[in-house]
């Protein structure tokens, strides 16, 4: 593995930010105490989580996936740990790939570990926002509670290559710190933890959230998030695209900005909302020897 400095990137999609690593060739070694430290909002660089952005050809987990996407967001949570999906990351992982000059204004088809994912890059004068096709969501049976501290909630398991438990709330502030992860039951719902949204209505089709992120602790956005949460509240709103034939879109705000998701009748579910590079650099050599 390559032992010269590294280069990066610093991005965010509505305040979910995350440290970007341009690797092509899947040169850099990155374990999970690198990432943590590089993740760290003191000691390193800062981030939500880390986009590790490799060629899908040259990456053992998706390599089976070349043929239809040429890079593999390789993500990674702020404590090291390896993620299926993030949609805000997806979002600005296309982003760097246009300023990088390795994407156009366009469609776009990005590997990730959830699976491929379709990106569109949309022009300037269109508001130059990023749309993702972000699979289609997976309910399993099965009643879940949430809590934290004294207060419980029931929530929807929601799938979206990754788990989430959407819980509606009267009150934002009963999240509590959201520093740790609240409790869910039954233990079995989620083996590999679980990603928890608490969810208040703020108008028709439109809603508030806060989010723990396993691994990450509360976020500023998050947009697998906001796609478990957008179809939790069309269900109990009672509406449900597949049924009707009528797409269902829901206005999602986050602590970092504002999301809009649109569930298809074929149960597509599509996230818009913007992505944006705030910073480049490299890496410190001695800060890395250190690190490492």
């Amino acid at each position: 593995m390559s032992t010269s400095p590294i280069a990066f990137l610093k991005g965010h999609g509505t305040e979910n930010d995350f440290v970007i690593v341009p690797d092509p060739d899947n040169t850099v070694d990155l374990p999970a105490s690198l990432v943590a430290r590089l993740c760290d909002r003191r000691a390193g660089i800062g981030g939500d989580g880390l986009l590790h952005v490799v060629r899908s050809a040259a990456h053992p987990e998706a390599q089976s996936m070349a043929d239809a996407a040429e890079w593999f967001m390789d993500y990674r949570n702020a404590d090291g740990s390896i993620a299926e999906m993030c949609g805000n990351g997806v979002r600005v992982f296309a982003r760097y790939l246009q300023r990088a000059g390795l994407a156009g204004e366009g469609d776009l088809a990005v590997a990730t570990r959830g699976g491929i994912k379709r990106v569109h890059i949309a022009k300037p004068d269109a508001g130059g926002e990023i749309t993702v096709s972000m699979g289609r969501a997976v309910l399993p049976e099965g009643d879940v509670t949430v809590s934290v501290g004294a207060r419980e909630w029931p929530a929807l398991n929601v799938n979206m290559g990754n788990p989430h438990a959407v819980a509606f709330v009267d009150d934002l502030e009963h999240a509590g710190d959201l520093f740790t992860a609240p409790s869910f039951t039954p233990a079995s719902a989620y083996p590999e933890g679980v990603n928890v949204e608490f969810v208040v209505d703020r108008g028709p089709r439109h809603v508030a959230m806060r989010v723990h992120e396993r691994g990450s602790g509360e976020t500023r956005s998050c947009g697998t998030g906001t796609c478990a949460v957008a179809v939790a509240a069309a269900r109990r709103d009672g509406a449900d695209p597949s049924a009707t034939g009528t797409p269902v879109a829901y206005t999602v705000d986050v602590p970092g900005g504002r999301l809009v998701i649109t569930e298809h009748p074929d149960g597509a579910i599509e996230m818009t909302g913007p992505a944006v590079i705030v910073a480049h650099g490299t890496i410190d050599p001695d800060w890395l020897a250190t690190a490492r």
